[in-house]
This record gives structure tokens, C-alpha cells and sequence, in this order.
């Protein structure tokens, strides 16, 4: 057991991503996007989701997936963006378990073909294309033929695209309308605040077996403003200020540790 884990009395490490779905958490504020998320797939909507990095992101996909039944919705999920058409259909077929073939027509008709045999079985699929922003433009100008069945007149498919920011700029660009005209709705995940870094660290150290406040107050201000509001930068920074105060033999974070932590990150 590392040395801060059995300082603190943490029976796993508090802020790792290694956590089930069901114990994610998620801020007050998220929590109507994921709602929102929830009632798209049960529409047969498409949805893109954007944001700055470290927001939570992919948490709120990993939320989604814990809220919506597997008994009628089959999500495939796929974070490898930096493909061209062909391989990215490949990509698609591999995660439906289906056999990809040579040709670009032949693995398109693979992955259309099964999400028609899944409305057969009365299940509703969702593709989550994580890091939809690195996506090659030669896949953004077929992704809205992948959604076109019946003649246009069946809603046998969700998207739901999630990328950074400036991916809804891409969108809105001439020869992508096609596809931003079928994003159902465009939602955008603002970073966490204060009070919900301050809520975030309480969280986790709880889920890691540690039921009291861990960080004063002045010190969770600081390295909110430090990690700009990002989780991702805030498990790391907290993570270096459990070590720090374990090798100090101190039980609270203050923001003495907070500010020697945040400084040292700052020069490295």
C-alpha cells in the first residue's frame, strides 16, 4: 500500500479514473446534460457534446451508459478518431463484433446492415464517438449517409459525437451541414466550479474510505483555480497534495500544501 493511502486510511486510490459507472460522480450542474443525453437516446436522437479537455467528458458518457436499459439500447463505443473512412467503418464493425471486409462499400454495408437487424430485435443503437474533433473530414462528409435508412424516414440510429470546443465550429461549416442539420440537439459542458471541485474531493475521498473533509476550504479554492476547473487536473494535483502532506505526517490538506503543490506543478 502506498504511504499516503495508509496515512489517510484509504483502503484504494481516491483519484484514479479506474472507477465503476456506478460510483462516478457527477456535479449538480452536469447533471441535466446527462439527463438531457438520456432523453435523446430514448427520442432516437443525434447529439454532439462539446468542451474544453478534463471536463468530464467521457464521465458523462460513462453516465449515460449506467442510465439507459442494455434490454433496448446497444451503445458502441469508439475513441480512435485519427482514421479515414474506410477503417473507421472497420473500427465500427470490430466493436459490433461483426467481420470487417476489404472495401469501404462492403464494411458501410456491414455496419448499416446490422443496425437494421437491431431494430428487428427492438434494440435502438448508439454510437459515442469520443474525441469526435480529431475525426478525418472524409468521415464527416459520410457520417449523415449512416444515418439515413428507409429512405430517410426511420430513426434507427443515434450519434451522440462529444469532442472539444471547436468542434462545433467545424460543424457549422458548409460542407458539414449536412450532418450538424441532424445533431438533434448541441450541448455544450461548461467546467466544474468551486463548490463543485470542493463536493468532488469530498466524493472521492468518501468512495476511497474516507469520510471526512480532507482539504480546507482556502485550499480546494486554490486548486480549483489551478486545474481551471478541470477534473483531470484536479485528481492530479490532489494526488500530489496527499503525498506531500503523508510525507509531512499532516492529516488536512491547507493551503500551505496546496500552494507549494500548485507552485512546483507550475515550474515543471
Amino acid at each position: 500500500m502506498s504511504a499516503h493511502l495508509d496515512h489517510f486510511g484509504f483502503t484504494v486510490e481516491p483519484f484514479t479514473k479506474e472507477i465503476d459507472d456506478k460510483d462516478l460522480w457527477l456535479p449538480p450542474s452536469k447533471a441535466p446534460l446527462v439527463d438531457e443525453l438520456v432523453e435523446a437516446v430514448e427520442a432516437r436522437e443525434s447529439v454532439v457534446v462539446t468542451g474544453e479537455p478534463g471536463v468530464g467528458k467521457t464521465c458523462v458518457l460513462r453516465a449515460l451508459r449506467h442510465r439507459v436499459s442494455p434490454d433496448r439500447f446497444r451503445l458502441t463505443y469508439c475513441h480512435n478518431a485519427t482514421l479515414g473512412r474506410r477503417d473507421f467503418y472497420r473500427q465500427l464493425c470490430l466493436a459490433l463484433g461483426l467481420h470487417p471486409n476489404a472495401t469501404a462499400a462492403s464494411v458501410f454495408y456491414a455496419v448499416s446492415s446490422c443496425v437494421e437487424e437491431l431494430a428487428k430485435e427492438h434494440l435502438h443503437p448508439v454510437f459515442l464517438l469520443d474525441e469526435a474533433h480529431l475525426l478525418h473530414q472524409d468521415t464527416l462528409d459520410h457520417l449523415h449517409i449512416l444515418l439515413n435508412y428507409a429512405w430517410d424516414s426511420r430513426a434507427l440510429l443515434s450519434l451522440i459525437l462529444v469532442g472539444l470546443s471547436d468542434f462545433d465550429v467545424r460543424l457549422k461549416l458548409g460542407r458539414n451541414r449536412s450532418l450538424y442539420s441532424r445533431l438533434h440537439r448541441r450541448l455544450t459542458l461548461e467546467p466544474t466550479t468551486p463548490e463543485d471541485s470542493a463536493d468532488y474531493l469530498r466524493h472521492r475521498a468518501r468512495h476511497a474510505g474516507v469520510d471526512r473533509d480532507l482539504f480546507a476550504d482556502d485550499a480546494v479554492v486554490l486548486l480549483h483555480e489551478a486545474a481551471s476547473g478541470t477534473l483531470r487536473d484536479l485528481d492530479r494535483l490532489a494526488s500530489t497534495c496527499l503525498r506531500h502532506a503523508a510525507r509531512k505526517k499532516r492529516k488536512v490538506i491547507d493551503r500551505d500544501i496546496a500552494a507549494r503543490v500548485v507552485k512546483n506543478a507550475e515550474r515543471a
